[in-house]
Parts: C-alpha cells; sequence; structure tokens
C-alpha cells in the first residue's frame, strides 16, 4: 500500500525547517547505509547527532501526531527518529529495500522497520528528477510530491531515487514499525477506517457507523501487537 498524504508540514513549519537546513552540515550519505546499499548511494545527510537535525526533527514528529491520515495508515507504535537527506545534480540512490531492524541512536532498543516514509521538503519546480520509484505487486510508482506532502510505502519494497538532473532535492525520511505487521491487514483496516470517515461525514445512519466501528476495533484488537 503506497499512502500520500498532503500538508503534513504547514507552510510556517516548512519554513522554519528550511530556515534551520540553510546551516546545516551536510555529509556523505553512504555513512548511515547498510553494506549493499552503500554501493549504490550517492547523497548527503546530517548527521543524527546535530542540533539542527534534532530540532527539525521535534517539528516533524509533531507534526505528525496530529495528521490523522498518518495515523491511519500506519497505525505507528514506534518511530524512528526523522533524518534529513539532500540530492544535488548527478546524485542518486539506485535500487535498494531498507533494513528489516533499526537501532534507535542512543538506546538499545530495535525498531521492525514496517513501513518507510519521505516527507518532501522542496517543491517539484525546485529541481529536475529526484522522483522517489517504488516497486511493489502492481509496478512502479514515481512519487514527487509537493513541499510538505509525504509518501508512506512498506519497507519492504524495492525503491529507488532517480538521479537529480538540476537543483537540490531535500526531504525527511524515517521508519515506522506498525501495531499491525502485516501489510494486507494493516491495508484492509486503512480502507475500513477511510469508509467509516467518508459515511459518517455523510450523515449515514448510526447504527450501521457502529456495526463497522465495531468491525474495525475487533479486527484491530485481533492484529494489533502491543
Amino acid at each position: 500500500m503506497v499512502v500520500r498524504i498532503a500538508s503534513v508540514l504547514s507552510c510556517d513549519e516548512l519554513a522554519a525547517i528550511r530556515r534551520r537546513l540553510e546551516r546545516a552540515a551536510w555529509v556523505d550519505g553512504r555513512l548511515t547505509a547498510g553494506h549493499q546499499s552503500a554501493q549504490v548511494k550517492e547523497n548527503l545527510q546530517l548527521p543524527q547527532s546535530d542540533p539542527v537535525a534534532r530540532e527539525a526533527g521535534e517539528l516533524v514528529m509533531r507534526a505528525l501526531e496530529r495528521t490523522a491520515l498518518f495515523v491511519s495508515a500506519a497505525l505507528p507504535r514506534h518511530l524512528y527518529p526523522p533524518l534529513f537527506n539532500r540530492y544535488e545534480a548527478g546524485m542518486a540512490f539506485g535500487n535498494h529495500i531498507d533494513n528489516a531492524l533499526r537501532q534507535i541512536p542512543g538506546t538499545a532498543y530495535r525498531l521492525r522497520t514496517d513501513l518507510s516514509a519521505t516527507l518532501f521538503l522542496s517543491a517539484p519546480h525546485e529541481y529536475d528528477g529526484g522522483e522517489l520509484s517504488i516497486e511493489d505487486t502492481y509496478g512502479a510508482h514515481a512519487v514527487k510530491l509537493e513541499a510538505g506532502d509525504l509518501v508512506l510505502y512498506p519497507a519492504s519494497s524495492v525503491h529507488r531515487v532517480e538521479p537529480v538532473t538540476r537543483g537540490a532535492r531535500l526531504a525527511v525520511f524515517f521508519w515506522v514499525q506498525s501495531l499491525v505487521r502485516d501489510d494486507g491487514a494493516r491495508c484492509l483496516l486503512f480502507d475500513l477506517d477511510t469508509t467509516i470517515r467518508q459515511l459518517t461525514a455523510k450523515g449515514a445512519d448510526r447504527e450501521s457507523l457502529v456495526r463497522l466501528t465495531a468491525c474495525y476495533h475487533n479486527l484491530l484488537r485481533r492484529w494489533a501487537e502491543l
């Protein structure tokens, strides 16, 4: 399931993050890549210990907490602290798959990466190329969103960032351990929750909504891992 979520960041939040990144000290992105990924990765990244990365990451986390569509689609249990990358002209990240487990810096906790997320910080007109290409059973999805928009997709997907040919592509990326491990079950719950919201907005009768809501929560109760 590939989910596009508009306006995760407000204009003010986006501007605040961009201002912070202007004074950032970018390093070679391969420093945080696994052995296979490092062979096809060429970009810049902020060190996780950088105060700029921590400040901007806190803004992103607060924005995610209030984004109902993100919560509905991801059913997050744990989030890996947001990371920031930059692709300049000639940079790209070839086909790869994200590591199944990630250790949260400064802790002994390991997170299972059920979902990957990219939050775009650059508007499409600011750069050429740089599409995020995600492969699933229906083919490849080329994603290039407006600044402040997010795409959420299974971390098990093979994906890549196409070469940037002009300008610079700034983005946030992170991983989610979901309450529901199975992507098919999570997709079913998301569809059901979306339908309930739509029927509620249309004034559907209360008894039907109660029954559908009961189905949602009973399935979540069956599948959730705490």
